[in-house]
């Protein structure tokens, strides 16, 4: 047998040495990751009774059922790790970074002969010069495509110079976008100085290349090729506009990160602000949860951490408005990350105070819409499903499946099973029926076949998972509702309750009851119609799963109905197979269209042979 972890001969054992320790619950999940600069006195602080330490760490202590830890040689080593397994882990007890986001950049591949201006997400140590990060991926394609124009870049991925020649310019190069080195129609040295003056353009130097256009506009238009004129007008309108874009903030022209925070008892907002060049590119505001009980320092120290060691570009200088603990050690692991000075600074006075608050109030703006907004979404899915409770008198009411059937006169029956958890649609659990012990239209029947394929996949999933010792929640379907609604009353609930009976399953089933115009005017449960007010956000979230359950029915019926017209208009034709029939759908679009069409034209169809054509042909005229 395992020995049990015993947590005061362990904490003895501890090492006065740097290094990151990991807290474990009694399913072995990590909890909570921390680095220390002694780990000894780090983790056995955990453990004194100490008051006032808040809540959640109280909470977190009282479920550790064992500790480990790994020793490092420095703080800096111990801070890398400790992001690293907190991103690896997520653990449920340390401030999370909610936001996973990549900013985009222009890449421009300079190591090449013939060098591209492009769109990336990442940025490499790959000899190319990189411009960014931008806040806006539409932005920065809106600009490489009108450098691409003005400048007439290649944009194709052949290697240069090798591939001059083999084949023909591509389409931009006839369209007047690409000056076609592929093909040797412009020299390197020529190509050369367009890369130049399109890294003048990034840098931020826009009169030249204004000038340029204002002239051959000019020049076009003395010429009279107004059409030509127009498109340098055009691109000058453009250049224009992405020159305004850039908003000066700083003389200095660094590169900067304003950081301001927001926080209440329950959630945070970050606001960054970030400055290229000393413009303001653009800001963003970043979302931290798990914070209950963390002052302002700690939320804002858990950001730095995470998302600089996400994030590909590290500024000169970060801008925060308190200190943080580990600010020196923070700075010397962002230097090594950039591999030049990084400076973390909290202004008191003068522009960048300025700024500060600039992103402050922002940071409280988003926190304070963000809770308006979460507080419409609760009343529209939390506290819906509360009122559903309180009609039906039932708790710890959290996922809810319902269920329909479609069919046109008995023709492809179909069956539909749409969940909601909190709420909130749970797509990823939708499930789709194709009936198959009954035919015509019996609902009834229907309906206790989906009930019954459902319940016992279930039944099934959860046998197999419990022979190989795998926890339930891993299974498709064995999570069981805790409510199932009917699309109907009496009888689609009794049916459902039979099923269940059968089986051994305890689950409440609700009916929801439609008045002579199909709509919902009540629930049906425990053979009792329960009224129910038809403006509470509870009816809304019931009449917003019945159209779902309808809607995706309806959805996978006609689907099938579609498969089923082109198969009965083509299939039956011989020398037809999956290939021509696909062939044919592709060239005419419609199966009226290839009753209409001539054998000449049949014959056009690359996988249509004469005698095929004649066979489609004299099929439909004969059907005529």
């Amino acid at each position: 047998m395992e020995e049990k972890f015993n947590v005061q001969e362990e904490l003895k054992k501890l090492p006065n040495q740097p290094g990151v320790y990991i807290m474990r619950d009694e399913n072995d999940t990590i909890m909570y990751v921390g680095k220390a600069i002694n780990l000894h006195n780090r983790v056995r602080s955990y453990f004194r009774k100490i008051v006032g330490r808040g809540p959640q760490i109280d909470r977190m202590v009282s479920q550790i059922a064992r500790f480990e830890y790994i020793v490092t040689d420095s703080e800096l080593e111990a801070l890398v790790l400790e992001n690293n397994l907190i991103k690896e882990n997520s653990p449920r007890y340390n401030t999370m970074l909610k936001d996973d986001k990549t900013y985009p950049y222009i890449k421009v591949t300079v190591s090449e002969d013939f060098p591209r201006i492009l769109f990336s997400r990442i940025m490499k140590k790959d000899k190319s010069r990189y411009y960014g990060p931008f806040t806006s991926a539409a932005a920065v394609k809106d600009t490489i495509e009108l450098i691409n124009k003005i400048y007439g870049l290649r944009t194709c991925n052949r290697v240069l110079p090798r591939d001059i020649g083999v084949d023909r310019p591509c389409l931009n190069y006839h369209m007047g976008r690409c000056s076609a080195p592929c093909d040797g129609k412009i020299s390197k040295e020529e190509y050369g100085q367009r890369i130049a003056g399109a890294l003048n353009f990034l840098d931020g130097n826009y009169a030249p290349i204004m000038k340029d256009l204002s002239d051959k506009m000019e020049a076009a238009s003395e010429e009279l090729n107004f059409e030509r004129a127009a498109y340098y007008r055009d691109l000058l309108a453009s250049v224009r506009q992405v020159a305004q874009k850039q908003k000066m903030t700083d003389a200095a022209m660094e590169d900067k990160d304003i950081l301001a925070i927001a926080a209440d008892e329950n959630d945070a907002v970050v606001q960054v602000f970030f400055v290229r060049d000393g413009r303001l590119i653009g800001r963003e505001h970043f979302y931290m949860t798990h914070i209950s009980g963390n002052p302002r320092d700690e939320i804002l120290l858990n950001f730095v951490k995470q998302f600089y060691a996400g994030t590909p570009f590290i500024p000169r200088e970060l801008m925060l408005p308190e200190p943080i603990e580990d600010m020196e050690i923070i700075e010397k692991w962002l230097t090594d990350r950039k591999g030049s000075r990084v400076y973390i600074s909290v202004p008191e006075r003068g522009q960048k105070e300025k700024l500060m608050e600039l992103a402050a109030q922002n940071a409280e703006l988003v926190l304070s819409k963000d809770k308006e907004r979460l507080k419409r979404e609760e009343g529209r899915t939390i506290g819906a499903v509360k009122e559903i409770e309180s009609i039906l008198g039932i708790k710890g009411l959290t996922r809810m499946e319902a269920y329909d059937i479609s069919n046109i006169s008995g023709f492809a029956n179909v069956g539909s099973m749409v969940v909601y958890e909190k709420g909130k649609p749970k797509r990823s659990d939708y499930r789709k029926f194709r009936i198959k012990s009954v035919t015509g239209p019996d609902d009834y029947a229907c309906m206790k076949e989906v009930l019954t394929r459902r319940l016992m996949h279930g039944l099934e999933e959860r046998h197999e998972l419990e022979l190989r010792e795998i926890d339930a929640q891993y299974g498709s379907f064995t999570k069981f509702p805790d409510l199932i609604l009917m699309d109907g009353g009496r009888g689609q609930v009794n049916i459902c309750l039979r099923v269940l009976d059968e089986l051994g399953i305890n689950i409440p089933v609700c009916g929801m009851v439609k008045d002579d115009n199909h709509r919902t005017r009540g629930l049906y449960f425990n053979n009792t119609e329960l009224p129910i007010d038809r403006h509470s956000e509870g009816f809304k979230l019931i009449t917003r799963i019945q159209d779902e359950a309808h809607r995706f029915a309806i959805e996978y019926h006609r689907s099938l109905r579609s498969k089923a017209q082109v198969k009965s208009s083509l299939d039956d034709i011989p020398g037809v197979g999956p290939a021509r029939r696909k062939a044919l759908m592709r060239h005419f679009k419609s199966i009226d269209e290839i009753r209409n069409a001539e054998v000449e034209e049949l014959k056009s169809i690359p996988e249509i042979p004469e005698n095929a054509a004649n066979d489609i042909y004299n099929y439909f005229h004969k059907q005529g």
